[in-house]
């Protein structure tokens, strides 16, 4: 079960990362290009927001039937805060794509909250961009790669 999680969540994320960068280039470009609004910039974005709640909803399945998830009752918070890989995979990896998510649905939500382009669009740059830079931050480059 753990094997299939792992994969399924692995090649998940090049769709997440993908959709999202697409998604906060596409709000860049038309805040600054000063462009409208239009039905395929909303798909864009509710797309980049489904996709991302699916890796999130993967990732705690995976959280929960990680055998590392063993080192807590093991190590203690003591015993996985110095240890640098199981304090990525326990602790900074969920944590930080958490909030990933939450910035995707609070920049999701915002905009939509808009009557106006602009506003839309820079909502959009802004949270998915911070949301991206997070994301990027916390993937295990050196495991995920391999």
């Amino acid at each position: 079960m753990y094997d299939i999680v792992l994969v399924l969540h692995s090649y998940w994320a090049f769709l997440v990362l993908l959709v999202l960068f697409l998604a906060t280039i596409n709000a860049l470009i038309k805040f600054f290009g000063k462009r409208e609004f239009h039905a395929k910039d909303f798909r864009i974005s509710l797309f980049t927001l489904i996709v991302s709640h699916i890796q999130l909803l993967i990732g705690l399945l995976l959280y929960v039937v990680s055998p590392r998830l063993q080192m807590w009752s093991e190590s203690g918070m003591g015993g996985i805060m110095k240890d640098s890989v199981n304090r990525l995979y326990l602790v900074e990896h969920p944590l930080i794509n958490i909030i990933a998510v939450a910035l995707i649905t609070i920049g999701y939500s915002k905009h939509k909250k808009k009557l106006t382009s602009t506003p839309k669009f820079k909502i959009l740059a802004m949270f998915y961009t911070i949301a991206l830079v997070l994301f990027l931050s916390r993937i295990p480059w050196n495991t995920w790669m391999n």
